[in-house]
């Protein structure tokens, strides 16, 4: 695990200093990469590639970063871990290739010089590559599968450079900061910004499952080698096949099983994240009964009891017999995190289970190098409550529309939070495409958003979740949504979340239910074998009951997250006053004050939705930061 970054400037006439640039970019990132640096110059092409290491994989010097060929013609850096190295190892060893080191990195070299980029398929990880092929004079740039690993380019007025995070970018001396009105958008609009968009003009996020090739002619090619959609319509192909219930739990247990061992794989200690749910109690669970070694889990517990897991996942961790570690979060506590977010996020993120995430991080790096996450387990097997919600509403949206309006009309009286969701509810029906329809449901600032800013940031046309084809369009609509859910929340707010909280920390973060073959498997399942009776995670219930008592994880769903609401209207209040005067926001140019003081004034009489309120705490923050 590192981070990376790096630069091509097509114009460099020596006006700055190659490696002092290089070397501050490299150094921003330093958190998420404590153990090691390096740096590789082309000065004669204007060309850097930089690392900052976090020692995971052969802790030698053998594993230092960027790392260069035997013959000088490949140079890698390299953020994340292919987990099934050895296995290519032994593979690329046959075709005569020598290894120094027992480093993935060298790997990821020799399996693109034997391969070139077909070596992609054979890769099971997380990962950023950077490539630079000096035979070809071609930099490449990959990005892994789902999207765990965050890469980001820059293309402007001859100067091309890559990150981990975007700060990198802002220590080159060509860089201009600008804000991307798309990417206001989206993060009003939603929480995140998901790909191609960044808040940062000219900055995008290169898309999962993708590589991008920049040659010595300034010529930019993106291709994709691994696509979700493809992974979704094999459901075509099954959707009539009778399959035996019990040989598929078994089919899926194996799957799970190897792919959990996979992420075991490091030469530093390794934990787990128990938060009680069914996700990682499913991967602690089978993990633990399938390895000798007592599994160190942690626990992050809240004393407000409505957002509380911690003592299901104690319960758990003593059933499975773990080592395990909970703390519990004070509002001080999560209260310290809130000024460190936006140096953490570098873009503004509307998501406040940041804070938890970030905290629990904190105390697993106190005894862990490397954790592993249940993260996707809702996205694929079907466990968000507005699942089973959105299968009886919006599949029979006719018979609701005809019966209920005078209920819609009678319903939307009610104030305060509970009135901004029903209207959405009410709207949402009479939405016929699950694009419009899932952009509806997910979004905040709707028709308000051109009121919130100032006129130079409006925006013409909305930047909709969108399927990519007509044949995805035929799935049922609930595999639909959750299509859009792993292409866009899944990548870019969940997987960001826990990237940038555990790396600030220089904790890696591990996500084995986000395996590529795991995914091939269970994504095209017809949805009976994820819902049932309007509960998801149907599949994975039955192979978890092998494990655990069902008592012990049968239980409404719990959220990660703050009481935002009140911390907004007593601890957050002074903060959010004093970041939103009118002199504040006139100094940024951004936002419209008069349409913010009414929000906060709706707000404050329990008029408006808290997440509004949140995003521009956090909007205000960042701008504070870097505007």
């Amino acid at each position: 695990m590192c981070r990376i970054t790096g630069f091509w400037d097509f114009n460099y006439k020596g006006e700055y200093d190659l490696d002092n640039v290089l070397t501050q970019m490299r150094d921003v990132l330093k958190h998420g990469g404590p153990d090691d640096a390096g740096n590789y110059l082309e000065k004669d092409l204007g060309l850097g590639l930089a690392n900052r290491r976090l020692s995971i994989l052969d802790l030698s010097p053998l594993g230092h970063q960027p790392m260069i060929d035997d013959k000088n013609e490949i140079v890698v850096v390299f953020n994340g871990e292919i987990y099934n190295f050895q296995e290519i190892k032994k593979e690329l060893e046959g075709f005569g290739y020598k290894f120094k080191s027992n480093s993935d990195t060298e790997v990821i070299i020799y399996a693109y010089k034997h391969w070139r980029l077909d070596c992609l398929s054979k890769f099971r990880g997380m990962f950023a590559i950077a490539i630079w092929d000096k035979r070809r004079e071609e930099l490449i740039l990959i990005r892994d599968r789902i999207g765990v690993k965050p890469l980001y380019y820059y293309f402007s007025n001859g100067l091309f450079m890559f990150a981990s995070e975007t700060k990198a970018f802002l220590k080159h001396p060509k860089f201009k900061k600008e804000i991307s009105k798309e990417g206001l958008f989206l993060f009003f609009r939603y929480g995140y910004i998901f790909y191609p968009y960044s808040i940062w003009q000219n900055v995008y996020k290169l898309e999962t499952g993708s590589y991008l090739i920049i040659d010595k002619n300034k010529n930019l090619k993106k291709e994709k080698y691994w696509d979700l959609g493809k992974v979704y319509e094999k459901y075509f192909e099954i959707k009539d096949k009778n399959f035996d219930e019990n040989e598929l739990i078994e089919n899926l247990e194996q799957i799970l099983i190897e792919s959990f061992k996979l992420r075991l794989v490091s030469d530093v200690p390794v934990g787990v994240f128990l938060s009680g749910g069914i996700d990682s109690s499913t991967v602690t669970a089978l993990l633990q009964r399938n390895i000798s070694q007592k599994l160190k889990t942690f626990t992050i517990g809240f004393y407000e009891t409505k957002y509380d897991e911690s003592k299901w996942a104690k319960k758990i961790a003593e059933y499975l017999g773990t080592d395990h570690t909970e703390m519990f979060c004070s509002i001080n506590e999560a209260l310290e995190i809130i000024p460190k977010l936006p140096e953490i996020y570098d873009e503004p993120f509307g998501d406040s289970s940041a804070i938890p995430t970030h905290l629990v991080s904190k105390i697993a790096r106190e005894k862990v190098k490397v954790i592993l996450s249940g993260d996707g387990g809702d996205e694929f097997f079907g466990g968000y409550d507005r699942y089973w919600i959105f299968r009886i509403v919006f599949e029979n949206r006719l018979v609701f529309n005809k019966f209920l309006e005078p209920f819609w009309r009678l319903i939307l009286k009610v104030k305060g939070e509970n009135q901004h969701r029903i209207e959405k509810s009410s709207k949402l029906l009479r939405y016929k495409n699950i694009n419009e329809g899932f952009s509806y449901i997910s979004s905040y600032f709707l028709d308000d958003y051109n009121q919130l800013v100032n006129p130079d940031f409006r925006i013409s046309s909305e930047i909709n979740f969108s399927i990519e084809n007509n044949k995805l369009t035929k799935l049922p609509k609930l595999m639909q949504w959750m299509l859009i859910d792993a292409k866009y929340y899944l990548s870019e707010d969940i997987l960001v979340k826990v990237d940038r909280a555990s790396m600030a920390v220089a904790l890696e973060t591990r996500e084995p239910l986000l395996d590529h073959k795991i995914l091939e498997f269970v994504a095209p399942l017809p949805l009976k074998y994820k819902f049932t009776k309007n509960s998801g995670k149907y599949i994975l219930k039955k192979l978890l009951a092998k494990y655990l008592p069902r008592e012990l994880f049968e239980r409404p769903k719990h959220g990660f997250g703050i009481p935002q609401d009140e911390w907004l209207k007593i601890e957050l209040k002074k903060l959010l006053d004093e970041l939103t005067t009118r002199d504040i926001i006139k100094q940024n140019n951004v936002l419209n004050y008069d349409f913010i003081d009414k929000l906060k004034t709706n707000f404050y009489l329990g008029k408006e939705n808290s997440n509004k309120i949140w995003f521009l705490l956090m909007f205000q923050l960042w701008a504070n930061r870097y505007l």
